[in-house]
């Protein structure tokens, strides 16, 4: 027993270094280093976390394995307690874990706490969930027998996260992993690992057993994905990211018959109509389109708005836009941080520049800053035509491209004109509208007079490209879930 648990001390979990001594596997920190992780406010390097071959990432399967039939045995009321105290540790360590997250992805610090208690929030679901797998038991229509149905963990998962919820992705795929009684490998990004090492150190202390849970980090992810779901004991790849790189994993998981959870790219539509409260819709906008700068795959991209409603719109949300504060994530003061690499601020560059050469006007904002850290500030662009680039892809930035319409049908059709189905927003003070455009729109999740539609009991996902299968809320136990079917005579 060290001196620090004695006087109940704890070491600073906001320190990038504690969470940077090596790969989690089977219970233990294997050292290692070759990836260096930065700052984006800044450029500065923060830590060095290890860079795993291919063996490295079997390893970490034969340790899920190895784990798998305890912990598929175990109560689920046992599994239950354990992640309720994953939830209260995090919880108490939400600022140390916030103020980790500002510096290695540099999102506002405000923006990293509200992370924190939202990915928090997926291991007290899922504890509760835990007792409550379903299961059914009936007569088959014709007579001859009962049908009992029962769930079962579906096996060792392979879980892949991004960069722009460092923790709440994570959390969002192993609460309902281990829910189910699956173990699982965390592979994170590696702009931002230090979290999901913090996690696993917070998982360690909640009780989770040696190989149940197990995080490395590589900058061959192709190599070592294939290796890991090609090993048969591999049943289940859950992913978040972009839809290119979902399509590749698709297809390598096809090899094998893996089971695919895949929460892919957004092109997020914002539908302003003229009967919309103006205020609402504007506060609604800047949640929609500002939260993590604009580096979310639920993130308003695309502001349809009707004639009547538009001048004022666009003067309103250029008012708000150019009096948000750009700084360091860290900074209490910072609303808009840096993006997370100059790569992703060369693309937005490159979008704005385009749809400007189009025709496009800026409002605010349109060039990148000058100086240290990945700036882009926070942008109207009003007159955006359907042909620019930024109408097709996701922009994953603080830039507020506007659109008018004039008819209801219009906007839908511009709303679905997309190979993407995650989010969609709808501002109107009519109920049966609000609906009926609802129900139109090509999409997994539609907000109603809202600008933020995450939530731990509701099932997140989308339709077309962008994803397979929902996370969160009732549902997303299911997906580590294999239904067995038994033919009962009696």
């Amino acid at each position: 027993m060290t001196l620090a648990s004695v006087l109940n001390l704890h070491p600073d979990f906001s320190d990038p270094a504690l969470h940077a001594e090596g790969h989690y596997i089977g219970g233990h920190w294997l050292p290692g280093g070759g990836i260096p992780v930065t700052d984006p406010s800044t450029g500065a390097v923060l830590a060095e976390v290890p860079d795993a071959s291919v063996e490295v990432g079997l390893a970490a399967v034969e340790a899920a394995a190895a784990a798998a039939p305890g912990w598929r045995a175990t109560p689920a009321r046992q599994r239950s307690e354990i992640l309720r105290r994953w939830f209260t540790l995090m919880t108490e360590r939400a600022e140390d874990l916030a103020v980790l997250i500002s510096l290695e992805n540099g999102k506002a610090l405000a923006d990293a706490r509200g992370e924190v208690a939202y990915a928090a929030e997926f291991f007290r679901w899922y504890a509760e969930e835990a007792t409550r797998i379903p299961g059914e038991f009936r007569t088959a229509p014709s007579g001859a027998n009962r049908i009992l149905v029962d769930h079962e963990p579906i096996g060792v998962s392979l879980l892949i996260t991004p960069w722009n919820f460092p923790a709440a992705m994570a959390t969002r795929k192993i609460g309902p992993a281990l829910a189910a009684g699956c173990t699982v490998i965390l592979k994170p990004a590696s702009e931002t690992p230090l979290t999901a090492f913090a996690m696993a150190r917070l998982g360690e202390e909640a009780g989770v057993p040696p190989g149940v849970v197990n995080v490395l980090t590589t900058r061959q992810p192709g190599p070592v994905v294939a290796a890991i779901l090609a090993d048969p004991r591999v049943r289940k790849l859950s992913f978040t990211g972009s839809t290119p790189v979902g399509r590749q994993l698709l297809a390598e998981a096809a090899k094998s018959v893996v089971s695919c959870s895949m929460e892919l790219g957004g092109n997020a539509p914002f539908l302003v109509f003229d009967d919309a409260d103006l205020s609402a819709a504007l506060d609604g906008a800047m949640v929609a389109k500002m939260r993590n700068a604009g580096e979310a795959c639920t993130a308003a991209n695309r502001f349809y708005v009707q004639d009547g409603i538009h001048d004022a719109f666009v003067a309103g949300l250029t008012e708000r836009m150019a009096a948000l504060r750009v700084g360091a994530g860290t900074d209490p003061m910072t609303q808009c941080g840096p993006m997370i690499t100059a790569k992703a601020v060369a693309k937005i560059e490159a979008l704005v520049t385009d749809a400007v050469g189009r025709g496009a006007r800026v409002r605010t904002g349109g060039a990148a800053m000058t100086g240290a850290g990945n700036f882009y500030p926070p942008t109207v662009l009003d007159n955006v035509p359907a042909d620019a680039a930024m109408a097709r892809e996701e922009i994953f930035g603080p830039v507020a491209a506007i659109y008018r319409f004039s008819e209801e049908a219009e906007a839908i059709r511009l709303a679905n004109d997309t190979e993407y189905g995650l989010a969609a927003y709808v501002y109107t003070a009519d109920l049966k509208r609000a609906l009926r455009v609802g129900r139109s729109l090509e999409s997994g999740m539609v907000a109603l007079n809202r600008g933020l539609m995450s939530d731990p009991a509701a099932p997140f996902g989308g339709a077309k490209q962008s994803g397979l299968g929902r996370e969160g809320g009732t549902t997303g136990i299911l997906e580590f879930m294999e239904a067995k079917y038994y033919a009962v005579d009696f």
